[in-house]
């Protein structure tokens, strides 16, 4: 249930963030979600599509250096406490947390938050017997 993510550094400058998006625009390639970190000189976008194999070759086609990284995608109460009590089930297992990120689907009040953790594969094990849901690629990815 892994999903793919592409993870580009973008310098922090003026146009850089506008240029994969034109690289994408170019190639009819729809964001599902991202994320930016930035620093003083660059940036980290993380980005979820659901043709990432499509966006890869054209950003890399583009000049873009591009890594491509195995996230979870989980189901989160939209709700006060939804996520510590999640993030409770993780600290139970021992999984820690690299980073996240969330957005919201708009049903059911759910919010969906996706997580890097070093072992994606160590993570479905340990939280196929809990009650939180972890959203297949091709639900994300539902039109």
């Amino acid at each position: 249930m892994p999903i793919q993510q592409l993870s580009l550094f973008v310098e922090n400058r003026p146009g850089s963030l506008s240029a994969v998006c034109k690289v994408l625009k170019e190639n009819n390639l729809s964001i599902r979600t991202l994320s930016l970190a930035d620093t003083r000189e660059f940036g980290i976008l993380r980005l979820l599509l659901k043709e990432h194999e499509q966006a890869k070759v054209a950003l890399e086609k583009a000049g873009f250096v591009v890594k491509v990284t195995e996230v979870l995608a989980l189901e989160v109460p939209d709700c006060p406490g939804g996520l510590a009590d999640i993030l409770e089930i993780l600290d139970k297992h021992n999984l820690s947390v690299e980073y996240m990120y969330a957005f919201t689907f708009g049903v059911n009040d759910k919010a969906i938050i996706v997580f890097r953790f070093e072992d994606p594969a160590r993570a479905i094990a340990e939280l196929k017997n809990e009650p939180i849901k972890l959203i297949r690629a091709a639900d994300l990815y539902k039109d």
